[in-house]
């Protein structure tokens, strides 16, 4: 290794240590609800704390995996007990005692505002709830998760064709309305929701190693190598109906990256070889397939329809470059992947970053400048993205 390229990852590891510690420092004075309980819904794009915010599943969700994960890093203690903290307020008001599973969200008080079983926020709750199990050996946060895999494939799992069904009311019957947000398209399966059932599934095999779920997860790699990755454009397909068919020309670059890295670890956490070694290959063709869009300043812009281009560059399609370009770099011992993790790094240094408020902004236009009417915390606003990456970043140079 030439001294040019242990600087290049000491510089790394040192700056995402350091941002590490802000970010979390930023969620635990800033969003932390010590009046209702649990976490604050919105801090909008000014900084202005919405107090009486709707709480999402997915946000609590992300945040207890955070803390979980930051403390299975560091051993830090403060850290642990905001992942107690998280975990006590999920167990309260979000877990749905009737019907099983988790709700979509909250309203400030804790109580149910949106009961429908989104398959992803079933499965973000999984991951968290298996990196807290990690931290504390809980058995009720492993017995939920347990019991959250068994519900997402009692209902969610088609038999037929493969895959899973995207969302159900909250008697866990198929929805008509299946869309995560409203910018999604409403179709029975997407990429989205099965690249996050893949990602909790492989941390629940973590601490539980059965069989069934091995072998779910082996099936979900399948529908990624036979389905949603596609080997003609390097890219993922985002929406399908139930029959895999796709009707749509959507590129998510942040997806690509992300998938790439993300699938492989699910390979290497089942131990499967041959699975590791397509996921590898997979992996490096995304990140190539991305160069397309990435700007001159290290920036990904974030999506394209068809020949229309979604000219912005948003905070987490930055971060899961840092980590899937030095993913690539630890699979081929390129350097310009090394070089690319640090362009990407250094664009969230110059345009990201927040230095006088804490935390990372929602992203900026095609001008550079910050997109202030989106969060800087909220229901998809959070410390996941951002705050794995530095981690991932830390572990990985270790």
């Amino acid at each position: 290794m030439s001294y040019i390229v242990e600087q290049n990852i000491e510089w790394l590891k040192s700056h995402t240590s350091k941002e590490l510690i802000s970010i979390l420092d930023y969620w635990t004075t800033k969003m932390k609800d010590n009046t209702n309980g649990g976490f604050y819904g919105e801090i909008n794009g000014k900084d202005q704390l919405i107090s009486e915010a709707e709480k999402g599943g997915v946000l609590n969700a992300r945040i207890l995996w955070t803390y979980s994960a930051a403390y299975n890093l560091t051993k830090d203690n403060s850290y642990l007990q905001m992942a107690e903290y998280a975990w006590d307020y999920i167990q309260k008001y979000f877990i749905d005692a009737q019907y099983g599973g988790v709700y979509w969200s909250v309203d400030y008080n804790g109580q149910p505002l949106k009961t429908r079983k989104q398959i992803y926020g079933q499965a973000f709750m999984i991951y968290a709830l298996s990196e807290f199990y990690i931290a504390t050996a809980n058995e009720n946060a492993l017995s939920l998760a347990k019991d959250l895999f068994e519900l997402i494939e009692k209902y969610s799992f088609d038999a037929e064709f493969g895959g899973y069904f995207e969302a159900f009311t909250q008697e866990w019957v198929l929805e008509t309305d299946l869309r995560l947000s409203d910018k999604d398209e409403n179709e029975k399966k997407t990429m989205n929701t099965h690249l996050h059932i893949i990602e909790g599934y492989a941390a629940l095999y973590r601490v539980w190693k059965d069989e069934k779920l091995k072998k779910q997860i082996i099936h979900l790699l399948e529908n990624f190598e036979q389905h949603i990755y596609d080997a003609s454009s390097k890219h993922l397909i985002l929406f399908f109906n139930e029959k895999w068919e796709n009707h749509h020309d959507i590129i998510s670059y942040g997806h690509d990256i992300e998938a790439g890295w993300l699938l492989q670890e699910a390979a290497e956490i089942v131990e499967e070889e041959e699975w590791v070694a397509k996921t590898k290959k997979i992996a490096l063709a995304l990140t190539d397939a991305i160069a397309e869009a990435i700007d001159v300043d290290g920036g990904l812009w974030y999506e394209k329809d068809g020949e229309k281009w979604v000219y912005q560059k948003h905070w987490w399609p930055q971060a899961e470059s840092v980590v899937g370009f030095f993913n690539v770099y630890q699979i081929s011992n390129d350097v310009k992947y090394l070089d690319s993790a640090k362009a990407s790094w250094s664009f969230i240094e110059n345009k990201i970053i927040d230095y006088k408020n804490g935390e990372w902004i929602w992203g900026v236009d095609q001008d550079g400048f910050a997109m202030q009417e989106e969060d800087k915390a909220g229901f998809w606003k959070c410390p996941y993205h951002n705050g794995r990456a530095c981690m991932e970043i830390i572990r990985r140079t270790k």
